[in-house]
């Protein structure tokens, strides 16, 4: 049982880099059955935030986010997004669910809107702690790659230069080691970890490291938070639909 007890009303996913895995992993249809209503993918235009929002039941909103920008920029839509979900859930439950970069994003707007009472959080194969991945990727931008990506249709190497230096692996001086020093409001954080379990540790989450994706780890919620460790890739994957609803009914008590 995880050490809090909550009512799920509202459930946002959060995506990572290059991808809305939530819509095409097969996670939608888990929830649907278990009674969960797509309450609309949101968008942020100039007239403010669009969605086919609805009303009643228990509820599970998808956002479009730019996710080659650097975190910052990410943060902006996730403001306006949450200001708007806090307002037609007031008094309701609220729950962050990231993807991979999505969580450390979805962290980040908790340390930043603590006042928006965030109930829990659920990170899958999250680089909490960073990614020598990032370090790769922020490499080849620097590198005579990242000259000649735009030609070979890679120009998302040069857009991503900036969030791929926020999620190198922290250090003094980067966001991440920043991050992971802030005051985290109350809450129930969950950590899912993609475990490497095979022999030669070709198995498993070739992105992320498995520490790496446990909040534990994280210097200010050592101690707080709920790991659970499963068999996967670094994608989401059907079996994650199960996995988050049983996460959520122990929110709820069950």
């Amino acid at each position: 049982m995880l050490p809090l007890a909550v009512q799920a009303e509202a459930l946002v996913l959060v995506q990572g880099y290059l991808g809305d895995g939530w819509r095409d992993s097969g996670i939608i249809p888990a929830l649907e059955a278990a009674g969960w209503e797509d309450g609309g993918r949101l968008s942020a235009g100039p007239h403010g935030v669009r969605g086919a929002l609805r009303q009643g039941g228990r509820r599970y909103y998808t956002l479009v986010l730019p996710t080659e920008a650097s975190m910052g920029h990410q943060l902006g839509y996730m403001e306006r997004y949450l200001a708007f979900l806090r307002a037609r859930h007031e008094h309701e439950t609220l729950i962050l669910a990231g993807h991979s970069a999505g969580g450390v994003l979805a962290r980040l707007y908790m340390v930043r809107h603590p006042e928006m009472g965030i109930d829990a959080l659920i990170t899958i194969a999250s680089p909490h702690l960073g990614t020598g991945s990032a370090e790769v990727g922020a490499m080849a931008g620097q590198s005579p790659l990242g000259w000649v990506a735009p030609f070979f249709g890679g120009s998302t190497l040069n857009r991503s230069q900036a969030l791929y230096g926020e999620l190198v692996r922290e250090r003094p001086g980067s966001l991440l080691f920043w991050l992971n020093r802030q005051a985290h409001p109350p809450a129930t954080y969950v950590s899912i970890v993609r475990q490497d379990d095979s022999l030669f540790g070709l198995g498993g989450d070739l992105v992320v490291a498995a520490r790496s994706q446990d909040m534990n780890q994280v210097y200010a919620l050592r101690g707080r938070a709920w790991a659970i460790r499963t068999a996967g890739g670094h994608g989401l994957q059907a079996s994650d639909g199960q996995l988050l609803l049983r996460i959520l009914r122990q929110l709820q008590g069950a």
